[in-house]
């Protein structure tokens, strides 16, 4: 939204009243509805005050001169621009439409008990708490392993050699994490070890080359219904979507 570029009057306008127009341009009404939904991207959380709605007040009427003159001008009339803006409208219908439909097809109490109880008895990832070393090459890493078959402190060679800036600090500590916290060649060598042993070849991936040891394993309790409610309620309406998006597309003629 093109807003002002000049400063707001320092007189803070009174109170809107939802009956009147917001502002009138050139004998062209700003609506009060308006000025509610741009209050509500410039608030940002600030709580309502008369300079937000000075400052409200003043973009909606810089909007409505520049958006006037540049269709004075035939800029609307532009392919690109006409593609956006209807691209634009598009885009603000179908997330209408989309929160209607999951409005009208409400989340129930069953579903989200249905949802945790199969989460409930399903098989549950491990979790793993493990040390890592990272290098550029190859070398390095045969290196660190050859120095840690020789009595060398993992953590001590992690904080001198790592290049990984969230680990190397703390010895190349990582957190308790499951495999789907790393990228897939990591994933695969840390499943492959048993408590307390090293990978004995450098494990490469899009980052570097790892050395890695595997401290702990341990199977993560499930949470009780109530904390994870509204995580369940946010993927059931994901499928709501799904649904009306799977819906909108039967029978339409794709080409």
């Amino acid at each position: 939204m093109a807003q002002a570029q000049t400063p707001a009057p320092a007189a803070a306008t009174p109170a809107v009243d939802a009956s009147k127009p917001l502002a009138v341009v050139n004998g062209k009404e700003i609506p009060a509805l308006y000025g509610e939904l741009v209050k509500r991207e410039m608030a940002q959380g600030q709580p309502d005050s008369p300079e937000l709605a000075t400052r409200v007040r003043e973009s909606l009427i810089n909007l409505e001169l520049l958006s006037r003159a540049a269709q004075d001008k035939g800029l609307d009339k532009d392919p690109q621009l006409a593609a956006a803006l209807d691209i634009r409208r598009k885009d603000q219908l179908a997330k209408a439409y989309l929160e209607d439909y999951v409005k009208a097809h409400p989340i129930t109490d069953a579903e989200i008990q249905a949802t945790y109880d199969k989460a409930k008895a399903g098989p549950v990832e491990p979790e793993y708490r493990a040390h890592h070393i990272l290098v550029k090459t190859e070398a390095e890493a045969k290196k660190i392993i050859a120095d840690l078959g020789k009595k060398a402190k993992f953590e001590d060679l992690a904080k001198k050699q790592s290049k990984d800036p969230g680990s190397a600090k703390n010895g190349g500590a990582l957190d308790w994490s499951d495999r789907r916290a790393f990228v897939p060649e990591f994933s695969d060598a840390l499943a492959g070890l048993k408590k307390g042993e090293t990978t004995q070849t450098p494990v490469k991936t899009q980052f570097g080359y790892h050395v890695i040891r595997l401290d702990d394993t341990r199977q993560p309790t499930i949470p009780p219904l109530d904390a994870v409610r509204g995580e369940i309620v946010k993927q059931l309406q994901q499928l709501r979507v799904r649904d009306a998006i799977t819906a909108a597309r039967t029978g339409a003629k794709i080409e």
